[in-house]
């Protein structure tokens, strides 16, 4: 919102826009002649970071500037400038375009093509103007006029962008670049001055392909996800309709081989689904009635009936879109560091320089346009200070190194929400993990299966597969997923009913069964059998089952994590200290403990334990990254320095406060996550080095004229392209 109330009050043809983003559509009223095409490509940069879930859900936002009035109606947002109450009469009011992933991506790839085009025919021109004026007796005019072509066709894209400013009151290096290559012309120097606009050009042109090697890794996520759905009408007849017009509770119709429109529940049908694109998991996963299902997921072999549970905008493929593009956004510590370098330090360069050219001509005599064999002019020396200072590789090196992170993340499973989180996991020495759905794979599986007497093992399954079918309780799935896995057959109920807080009761035609906890069992006529059972082992969970002529149990429990250990094996070899928080009892959570070799186990805590000992350890100095997955955690997930949630299905509560999303819902992607982030940040200090270092050596060499205009050219632009080329390194790293 303040993004478009700052393009608002700078626009001054522009008196109201009205934002709709469930319906993607944008509307702008003005006054008089307006430039239509200028005004779209400021709104599409503008939108591009405008998070549309969180402008519904943050209906009444008052933007830094009070003076403008803010209303919501029928879902659409609506800045207005004050005015008198019949100026709205003589507005005009405009569509724009809302930008969609694939115009994104192809204006980022027409941009850097465009430059790098620019800065090809800048390299050819002065090459040949170069070997003209050396190698050859022609014409005086000749080499000048290739050097003009060069000047012309690098410079170009700066020149739109320095007018561009210019016109908001605003200064930048490309007014610095181009100030330098017209002083190099002014003194004879047409071959620096197309040297410098050659390498300027081609590092925009990295930069800006550093941008489209990021969208295009965030559009194939975006274009996987479906645009239509079979919704089933009333008469049993399907109607295709966008996926954005679904709403929650209809049905679609999905057929084999296509995409799952959004999130919903198999009603009707089984079929197998692959889940790789979410969860990165290869082998398809068994979806019958009442499995979930995810959109962006693709429908195997079967067809099926599902039913609506989020909307497009809410589900676990549009959070996940929704994360990636919020975090290009979203500025690192060090970036923030970078971006005092704009209007106020450009002044104070240009100042700095015209005191030195005067300092040179008054106070030391040196002549001020004129070069002599001894000496360059003050002129001369004036512009290779210009050159030197200019801060083109410092203003590239940290978001380059950013954008590429992020494009590596996402292609791998590991979501930053922005740069500051890419920066700070490096810097964590404590690693806080929940237990159940991080350490463990957080579903119960059945572990084996008890009979009294002996021997009806599968009589037991048996029933409690048919009661628990009924049910959606996480035990319920796991016994009848286990039951259909070992072909069991279920039988069909007469009678069927719930028992708040003990189980389910049910009647079939083999008689009354029973389902539920201990006490079920212990106040029947069978419970002396009961005292003879020692009670679950640790760290299970029981179901019991009671027949009139059985008596049996079924045990359950939470596996660990295949590669948990493996992870904490790792991080302490890197030093880092682990710490398990769990509200689970402690003797279950020492168990796990134990297996995983984790440093501390802090069991039995509620949420506001869990942020206590957050805070707890961050007082202590160190800086502690939160892992976890449910809505108990986004409390110390919020606590933590750098948070990290498990999964796309994780909760939404966890995602929201998360820095960090393993997408792929496996523990392993932690380490991914981290080595990622030192590289970045490594790759970041040497950015910064480079480029300060540069900055640094060549002022003061300049200061004492001892650096040619041509020296300092290659030495300030060669940096700005070493700092592309090193951040795009981060893009081929392996995992």
């Amino acid at each position: 919102m303040t993004a478009l109330a700052n393009f608002l009050l700078d626009e001054p043809s522009v008196e109201s826009i009205r934002l709709n983003p469930e319906a993607r559509r944008v509307e702008m009223a003005t006054l008089g002649h307006v430039d239509g095409e200028m005004l779209q490509a400021k709104l599409s940069e503008i939108l591009r970071a405008v998070d549309a879930r969180w402008l519904r859900q943050n209906g009444h936002v008052t933007p830094s500037h009070g003076m403008l009035d803010v209303q919501e109606k029928d879902g659409a947002f609506v800045l207005a400038k004050p005015s008198c109450p019949t100026a709205p009469k003589f507005w005009k009011w405009r569509d724009f375009a809302w930008p969609e992933p694939d115009e994104i991506e192809q204006e980022s790839e027409d941009e850097w093509r465009t430059l790098a085009l620019q800065a090809g025919i800048c390299a050819v021109a002065l090459a040949a103007g170069y070997i003209t004026e050396r190698f050859f007796s022609a014409p005086h005019w000749l080499p000048k006029s290739l050097f003009a072509i060069s000047l012309v066709s690098g410079g170009w894209d700066a020149a739109k962008d320095t007018w561009e400013n210019m016109r908001e009151r605003r200064l930048d290096v490309h007014f610095l670049m181009l100030a330098v290559a017209l002083g190099a012309v002014s003194i004879g120097a047409w071959e620096e001055g197309a040297l410098l606009l050659f390498l300027f050009s081609t590092s925009g042109a990295l930069e800006h392909f550093v941008m489209f090697r990021t969208h295009r890794e965030i559009n194939a996520l975006t274009k996987s996800a479906p645009k239509f759905a079979h919704v089933l009408q009333p008469d049993g007849s399907t109607a295709d309709r966008a996926v954005q017009s679904l709403q929650v509770g209809e049905v679609i119709v999905v057929k084999p081989d296509e995409l799952f429109a959004v999130d919903g529940t198999v009603i009707s049908g089984s079929t197998a689904a692959d889940e790789s694109t979410l969860t990165g998991e290869a082998v398809p996963i068994p979806k019958e009635a009442g499995a979930p299902i995810y959109g962006g997921t693709l429908n195997q072999w079967g067809l099926v009936h599902v039913r609506v549970d989020r909307l497009a905008t809410q589900s676990a493929l549009a959070k996940i879109i929704t994360l990636i593009q919020t975090a290009q956004h979203l500025r690192a510590p060090s970036q923030r560091f970078t971006d005092r370098f704009g209007t106020r330090y450009t002044i104070l360069t240009l100042s700095v320089v015209a005191a030195m050219f005067f300092i040179w001509w008054l106070a030391l005599g040196i002549p001020p346009f004129e070069n002599t064999v001894a000496s360059k002019s003050s002129f001369y020396r004036a512009m290779t200070l210009l050159v030197v200072m200019s801060p083109c590789a410092l203003v590239l090196s940290i978001p380059s190194a950013i954008l590429a992170a992020i494009a590596w993340g996402a292609r791998r499973g590991v979501l930053f929400r922005g740069g500051a989180a890419i920066e700070k996991l490096a810097e964590v020495d404590v690693i806080a993990m929940d237990k159940t759905g991080t350490l463990t794979e957080g579903e119960l599986k059945v572990s084996r299966i008890e009979s009294f007497p002996a021997g009806r093992e599968q009589e037991v399954l048996r029933i409690a597969a048919s009661l628990e079918a009924n049910s959606n309780h996480p035990i319920a799935r796991a016994i009848t997923q286990h039951a259909k896995a070992q072909g069991i057959e279920m039988e069909k109920l007469a009678e069927f009913q719930s028992i708040t807080g003990q189980g389910l009761r049910g009647r079939t035609e083999r008689g009354l069964s029973y389902v539920g906890r201990r006490e079920l069992v212990k106040d029947s006529p069978l419970g002396a059998v009961l005292a003879a059972v020692p009670d679950a082992p640790l760290g299970f969970s029981e179901v019991w089952v009671l027949h009139e002529q059985i008596v049996g149990r079924v045990l359950l429990k939470d596996e660990i994590r295949a590669g948990s250990r493996g992870v904490l094996e790792r991080l302490a070899a890197d030093g880092v200290r682990t710490i398990m928080l769990t509200g689970d009892r402690r003797a279950a959570a020492a168990e796990v403990g134990e297996k995983l070799g984790i440093a501390e186990v802090r069991a039995g805590l509620h949420p506001e334990d869990k942020v206590a000992a957050i805070r707890e350890l961050t007082q202590s100095g160190h800086k502690v990254a939160m892992v976890g997955d449910g809505v108990n955690d986004a409390p110390s997930l919020a606590a933590a320095y750098v948070s990290v949630a498990m999964g796309a299905r994780g909760s939404d509560a966890a995602l929201e406060q998360s820095d960090v999303v393993l997408m792929q819902d496996k523990i392993e992607k932690l380490l991914s996550a981290r080595r990622i982030s030192e590289r970045a940040r490594r790759i970041i200090q040497q950015n910064l080095v480079i480029s300060l270092g540069s900055v640094i050596v060549m002022a003061v060499a300049s200061l004492f004229g001892i650096v040619p205009l041509t020296v300092g050219v290659l030495t300030h632009e060669g940096s700005t392209v070493v700092v592309c080329l090193n951040s795009l390194r981060l893009l081929f790293e392996k995992e």
